[in-house]
């Protein structure tokens, strides 16, 4: 049911205000009473949509995870060659952070929900689905001596564990990214992951 004075269903209003209440205190020290209050929804309006609010970061995370990964794609696949692959992947994390400066702080910052958690399975699903389609852009590059054979964890880790950091000085204002540091977190990370 939509609110007259928002033109919002509740369950939109709920997950908007669970990206704000996320990202600026952290799932486990929001509350379900600072969720409820956050979204202007009653308690009734509230399990009408979710049964905790676990369920509703399970469903949020989901979201994020689909769209991040959406566009991740779209730019790799994109990409013909492998170094203008791995440098437009580094410089669209970092634009997307920008962007979504709220739902990448929960991507960044939280665990994602386990498989028995509210979630846990769309998420474990989504990701399978998404490494297969960046093994499938890989192993050509592999094969052809380009990047690396290297596991999914290796690859994430190299590939954009320097931008993770970098994000989360930038979230915690301590430090804004130069575009030129974008640029060098893109060859860092080629780099890393080129064959020699």
């Amino acid at each position: 049911m939509k609110s007259v004075k928002t033109g919002r269903d509740g369950r939109t209003r709920i997950i908007e205000g669970a990206v704000r209440r996320f990202s600026q205190d952290g799932v486990s020290a929001t509350t379900l009473a600072s969720l409820r209050e956050e979204s202007g929804v009653s308690v009734g309006s509230f399990y009408h949509h979710f049964a905790s609010k676990e369920h509703v970061f399970g469903v949020l995370y989901g979201e994020i995870l689909e769209a991040y990964q959406s566009e991740f794609l779209r730019v790799l696949t994109s990409a013909p060659e492998a170094r203008g692959g791995i440098e437009a992947v580094v410089a669209f994390h970092m634009r997307w952070a920008g962007e979504h400066p709220e739902r990448a702080r929960i991507f960044v910052s939280e665990r994602p929900p386990r498989k028995h958690e509210p979630g846990g399975q769309e998420v474990a699903e989504s990701r399978r689905a998404f490494l297969r389609a960046v093994s499938d852009w890989w192993r050509p590059h592999m094969d052809n001596g380009l990047l690396q054979p290297l596991s999914a964890t290796m690859c994430y880790v190299l590939w954009l564990g320097p931008a993770q950091e970098m994000c989360r000085l930038w979230f915690a204002g301590a430090h804004v990214p130069t575009e030129e540091e974008v640029r060098g977190l893109g060859e860092a990370a080629w780099q890393s992951l080129r064959q020699r």
